[in-house]
């Protein structure tokens, strides 16, 4: 099998295990990887994570012109500018409509600048600072000039009743990594005011020092 036919099959095998969590329903979310002659895979528009098919995924070369496949996702500014600022530390992007990350980013008094609190050191280690960003109009190319701004210094962000999109080196991280930040979202919910304790400074430190965290301000 090729790199590219391991990789649509892979990207169809996890986003099938996405849909079938609950963890994006009907034609949300998608999906994107980079092919080693710096061109993309990814998923289609209006298409279920559930039941993709790897003969049609969109195929972009390497100066982004669409070669092959259906058309793809209307949210491909958002892929984009996670590819264009963060370099060879970016070798997918994964987008959901998980319901615990989109509820928490519609409440009023989280922080935008770290969305999530530090309940847990594996949040911190494949997420680093989650930037909540405003609401857009899906497929806007607005989204992707948002994640421009943060200058690769994020690679996860949660768009505002919208979802969850994180970056990653490599496409298992990506999906690792997600996965963390809804069941962060999740106990965030479940623990709002309950006076839970989450890790302190100190703590938070040393998982920054330890994993390369990006952590900054």
């Amino acid at each position: 099998m090729t790199e590219e036919a391991a990789l649509r099959e892979e990207i169809c095998l996890l986003a099938r295990s996405l849909f079938e969590r609950g963890l994006t329903c009907g034609a949300s979310g998608n999906i994107s990887a980079r092919l080693a002659d710096g061109g993309l895979l990814v998923t289609p528009t209006g298409s279920s994570m559930g039941r993709l098919d790897p003969a049609r995924l969109s195929r972009f070369d390497a100066a982004g012109r669409l070669v092959a496949g259906d058309a793809p996702t209307k949210e491909m500014p958002l892929h984009s500018a996670f590819y264009e600022t963060r370099g060879d530390r970016c070798g997918a992007v994964v987008h959901l409509h998980s319901t615990h990350a989109v509820a928490l980013s519609m409440l009023p008094d989280v922080d935008p600048d770290c969305l999530l609190p530090p309940l847990t050191a594996y949040s911190i280690m494949r997420l680093g600072r989650v930037k909540l960003l405003p609401y857009f109009r899906p497929g806007d190319p607005a989204m992707g000039d948002a994640v421009r701004s943060l200058a690769g210094r994020r690679s996860a962000v949660v768009l505002a009743n919208h979802g969850p999109v994180v970056a990653a080196k490599e496409l298992e991280a990506a999906v690792h990594a997600i996965e963390e930040l809804e069941e962060t979202a999740k106990l965030a919910l479940l623990t709002r005011g309950c006076g839970a304790v989450g890790l302190d400074d100190a703590q938070i430190r040393d998982l920054v020092r330890q994993f390369g965290v990006e952590w900054d301000e």
